[in-house]
């Protein structure tokens, strides 16, 4: 298995817009192009506090994470969701994503 790690950084204030966006859309869009995420995370203590959001999505390989996010970047139904929640502007300063596998002694395998 491998884990992808995703850290957006809203901008000032857009965390609960963000956050919303993701509960209320992203997540129906990805269960439709089978997509798992395995948690979303804030920070309750530093310096991203109130800002940011990480979540995990699990993928079975490489292979299976391009033909099912490339999918879901181009559904037209996620470009619409995009484009309208993101009128009055974006809600992300900057984000970083990483394809994470397990150590041999990780829980996670």
């Amino acid at each position: 298995m491998l884990y992808e790690l995703r850290e957006y950084e809203s901008l000032p204030g857009m965390l609960p817009v963000l956050l919303k966006r993701f509960q209320e859309n992203v997540i129906p869009l990805w269960e439709k192009h089978g997509i798992v995420p395995l948690g979303f995370w804030t920070t309750l203590i530093g310096e991203s506090a109130n800002v940011s959001v990480r979540y995990m999505i699990v993928w079975e390989s490489l292979a299976e994470r391009e033909k099912k996010w490339t999918a879901f970047v181009v559904d037209p139904e996620w470009i619409a969701i995009r484009d309208k929640t993101e009128e009055n502007g974006p809600y992300v300063a900057s984000f970083t994503n990483s394809i994470l596998t397990p150590t041999a002694f990780s829980k996670l395998k």
